[in-house]
C-alpha cells in the first residue's frame, strides 16, 4: 500500500511539472487575456482552503498529544522552535550579504514604479506590532473565533494546548479522545487528498494566470533580483537546511532527503502554498523518511505557519532593493530593524499565498521609502513560488531532526 501510495505521488509530481511548464507557455503567449483560467486556479485554491484549518487543527491535536505521552516533551518542542527560529534568522542575514554584493535595485528607472503599479492600499500595513503584542496576538481570546475565521497562528496555539492538555488525561479517556482526533485528521487528508487529484489542472490556471498577468517587461525590471534571490535560496536550501539534515537525522542522508522532497518542492513552488502542500510532505515523511506519525503531526503543520525561511529572505532583499532604488544607504541601526522586522514578520505569515504586505512593515522599520512597492507587488507571485518551495523543505528537515531526539528520548 505504501509503494502504491508513492507512486501515485510520483505520477502526480510529473503532471503537476507538465502542468506548470504548460501553464507558463499559454500565459507568456496570450499574455493578458490569459486572466480567463483565473476562476479555476482560484476554485482550486478555495477547496484547499477548504481543508486546511481543521486538518491543522485535528493533525496538531494529535500529534502534541502524542508528543506529550514521551518525557523529553519539552525538549522536543523546544528544539524544533530553535530550529525554526534560528534558520529563519540566518535566512535573513544571508539575504541582507547577498543583496548587499549584486545590489539589483541600483540603476533602475524610478518612473517604471507607475508602470508596473497595483492598486494596493498601504494605510493599514505599514505597521508592525510591538514584541509583547506579537506574542498576546498568538492567543485566541475566543478559539472558536479563531477557527471559524481561518486565523492559523491562534488555531495552532489553541491545538498544541488541546493536544498537550489531552496527553495529562487517564490512559483510557487519553486513548478514547485521541482516536477521535485522529479519525478526523484521516478524513481531512482523505479529502484533501481527492482535491490533490485535480491538481494539474489548478496548477496550470494558476500559472497561466500569472504568466499573463506579469508580462515579460516587468519579469525583466526585476530579473536581477530574482536571480540573487535564487541564489539565496540554493544556499539555504542545499547548505543551511540539507547540512543540518546531513549532520541531525539518523534516519535520512542527503541525498535520499532532497531525492524524496522534490515532488513536494514542485508542487508549493505550483501553488505558492504551505499549507496545501502539508499533506503531500507529511505523507512523504511518514512513508519514504519512515519518520514517527507524532513527530510529522506536530513538527509540520507547525513549521507550515512558523516556518517562513524564504519569506524572511525576502522581506530583507526587498528592504535593501527599493533602498539602492532611491540611492538610500543603509545604516547598522536600519540592518538590525530589517532583521528583527523580517525575522518576527514571517513567523506571523500565513502559509497561504498572497501579496506580502508585511514588506510594508519592515520598509517603515527601516525608514525607506515604501511607494516603490507596487513594482515589486507585480510579481510576487514568482517571489511566493520559489519561497514555498524552500519554507516547505525546512519543515521536513525539521521534523527528521526531532524524529532522532524524539526516538533518543
Amino acid at each position: 500500500m505504501a509503494e502504491e501510495k508513492k507512486n501515485s505521488l510520483d505520477s502526480l509530481g510529473k503532471w503537476i511539472i507538465l502542468a506548470t511548464i504548460l501553464g507558463a507557455v499559454v500565459g507568456l503567449v496570450m499574455g493578458k487575456p490569459a486572466h480567463m483560467f483565473a476562476p479555476i486556479g482560484d476554485l482550486f485554491m478555495s477547496l484547499i482552503k477548504m481543508v486546511v484549518v481543521p486538518m491543522v487543527f485535528f493533525s496538531l491535536v494529535g500529534g502534541a498529544a502524542s508528543l506529550g505521552n514521551s518525557k523529553g516533551a519539552g525538549k522536543i518542542g523546544a528544539i524544533t522552535f530553535i530550529y525554526y527560529g534560528v534558520t529563519t534568522a540566518v535566512a535573513v542575514v544571508l539575504g541582507l550579504i547577498v543583496a548587499q554584493i549584486f545590489k539589483p535595485g541600483a540603476g533602475i528607472d524610478i518612473s517604471a514604479i507607475s508602470d508596473a503599479a497595483i492598486d494596493v492600499d498601504m494605510s493599514q500595513s505599514g505597521s508592525i506590532p510591538g514584541f509583547w503584542e506579537t506574542v498576546i496576538g498568538f492567543v485566541p481570546v475566543n478559539p472558536f473565533a479563531a477557527l471559524v475565521e481561518g486565523n492559523i497562528l491562534q488555531t495552532i496555539v489553541f491545538a498544541l494546548f488541546v493536544g498537550f492538555a489531552l496527553s495529562l488525561l487517564d490512559e483510557d479517556k487519553k486513548k478514547f479522545m485521541m482516536n477521535i482526533f485522529n479519525f478526523f485528521t484521516e478524513i481531512f487528508i482523505k479529502i484533501m487528498t481527492g482535491i490533490m487529484y485535480i491538481a494539474p489542472i489548478g496548477v496550470f490556471a494558476l500559472m497561466a494566470d500569472a504568466t499573463g498577468t506579469f508580462g515579460y517587461d516587468v519579469l525583466v525590471k526585476i530579473l536581477q533580483l530574482i536571480v540573487a534571490y535564487v541564489l539565496v535560496l540554493a544556499v539555504v536550501t542545499y547548505v543551511m537546511i540539507g547540512g543540518t539534515v546531513q549532520l541531525f537525522s539518523k534516519k535520512v542522508g542527503y541525498v535520499q532527503f532532497f531525492k524524496s522532497m522534490w515532488k513536494c518542492q514542485v508542487f508549493a513552488f505550483s501553488t505558492a502554498s504551505s499549507m496545501a502542500t502539508l499533506p503531500m510532505n507529511m505523507s512523504t515523511c511518514i512513508n519514504e523518511f519512515k519518520l514517527n506519525k507524532g513527530t510529522v503531526s506536530f513538527a509540520l503543520p507547525l513549521g507550515a505557519t512558523i516556518n517562513m525561511n524564504g519569506n524572511a529572505a525576502y522581506y530583507a532583499m526587498a528592504a535593501c532593493f527599493i533602498a539602492q532604488m532611491y540611492g538610500i544607504e543603509l545604516s547598522v541601526g536600519q540592518y538590525i530593524a530589517i532583521i528583527i522586522t523580517a525575522t518576527l514578520g514571517a513567523v506571523g505569515q500565513a502559509g497561504v499565498p498572497g501579496p506580502t504586505l508585511l514588506v510594508v512593515a519592515v520598509l517603515v522599520a527601516a525608514n525607506i521609502p515604501i511607494e516603490a512597492l507596487p513594482i515589486l507587488f507585480g510579481v510576487d507571485r514568482i517571489f511566493d513560488m520559489l519561497r514555498t518551495a524552500v519554507n516547505i523543505t525546512g519543515d521536513a528537515a525539521c521534523a527528521t531532526i526531532v524524529d532522532r531526539f524524539r526516538e533518543e528520548e
